[in-house]
């Protein structure tokens, strides 16, 4: 690492040290660092706990416990300048306790971390959703993330044989760098290289898609696609909305609605089905702005839908949005698909024609 000298165009090294020299130690230093700013290890994270030792039958403990925009959990354990040997066993142990974490654990474990009681709404914000709860680590999903200043070969060999059976591991090298009384540290991902590991997962994925085929066809996304194949059959006689837009594994369909960051979804819970207007662009004071603009117009929106909508501006969020619900159903249970399928054929059509002349009349006053 250089410092660029601007002044006489020139650059100065910067010296490379280790955490012993610098007298930094694991939990009170490296771990505190990543806790507070856990984008260091390349990607949005949420910590949820750190000291974890929540496990049945042993007192071991994980150093942070996070996760990911998908639900995953992860394991990230820090090590200073030698990973070891045995770190990779070690990870691996932590994984399979957290594989059996449901959904109510885990919100009890980040309400623990929290201390205040806030951790449904923390997940709402970090998700950008209320209907997070069935991602929450789902299946085999966990991820590790492993941090240390050098990695032995022992632990590099090992991690790259577990990625080619579809684990998702990860190892950061974390070197500090000290020039005059500055300190600085550098997080840089070593395996899998961040150039390759899109086509490593990718691999591995379809490694794991061969093993376990037959049990993927009883999942969930199977379920939702199918779902949605039938849905856009039946919708389409009725309305053009979702005309390129293809059955998807998730719980949500979306189609633009003709106004930048403003779009129409369609979900499926194992409670409810729902249509909704999101209101969701960059800046938050904007995406208020035109949720009140069409609230302005809520009588003329709700007399062309035939019924109230529900209207939330949902102050404290970035999003805003207006949708029409009905509960007692179960995406999981297929005598009710007749049932969602027909309240998507009557109501979407009435949805997106109640908005018709609003959202342009909205788009135009903005542009003024």
């Amino acid at each position: 690492m250089y410092l660029i000298n601007q002044d006489n165009n020139s650059i100065q090294k910067v010296g490379e040290t280790t955490f012993r020299e610098l007298g930094f130690r694991e939990r009170d230093h490296l771990q505190e660092w990543i806790a507070k700013n856990p984008s260091c290890l390349n990607e949005e994270l949420l910590i949820i706990q750190k000291e974890f030792s929540g496990f049945s039958d042993t007192n071991e403990r994980l150093d942070l416990l996070a996760l990911d925009k998908q639900g995953n959990l992860i394991v990230v354990e820090n090590k200073l300048d030698d990973s070891g040997r045995d770190v990779t066993w070690q990870v691996l142990r932590y994984a399979s306790y957290c594989s059996s974490l449901n959904t109510d654990e885990i919100i009890n474990i980040f309400n623990a971390y929290l201390g205040d009681g806030t951790a449904q709404e923390k997940l709402e914000e970090f998700f950008e959703s209320e209907d997070y709860e069935e991602r929450l680590n789902t299946g085999n999903s966990q991820r590790i993330m492993m941090v240390s200043g050098s990695f032995r070969k022992e632990v590099t060999s090992t991690v790259l044989w577990l990625m080619n059976y579809g684990l998702r591991i990860q190892c950061f090298k974390a070197t500090p760098f000290k020039m005059g009384e500055q300190l600085f540290i550098n997080f840089e991902q070593v395996i899998p290289m961040r150039e390759a590991e899109e086509f490593i997962i990718s691999m591995a994925q379809k490694n794991r898609d061969n093993i376990e085929k037959q049990e993927e066809l009883k999942s969930r996304h199977h379920i939702r696609r199918e779902f949605w194949e039938k849905m856009l059959a039946a919708i389409s006689p009725v309305s053009q909305l979702y005309q390129n837009v293809n059955a998807s594994k998730d719980h949500w369909l979306s189609a633009g609605a003709g106004m930048s960051g403003v779009v129409y979804n369609t979900l499926i819970t194992k409670s409810y089905v729902r249509i909704e207007l999101t209101i969701s662009g960059r800046s938050q004071e904007e995406n208020k702005e035109i949720f009140d603009l069409l609230l302005a117009k809520k009588n003329q929106i709700e007399e062309h839908f035939g019924k109230p909508l529900g209207w939330e501006r949902l102050d404290n969020k970035r999003m805003s949005r207006v949708k029409y619900e009905e509960g007692d159903v179960n995406l999981f249970n297929k005598e009710d698909w007749d049932t969602m399928i027909a309240f998507f054929v009557e109501y979407l059509p009435r949805f997106e024609n109640a908005f018709k002349n609003a959202i342009p009349e909205v788009n135009r006053s903005l542009r003024k």
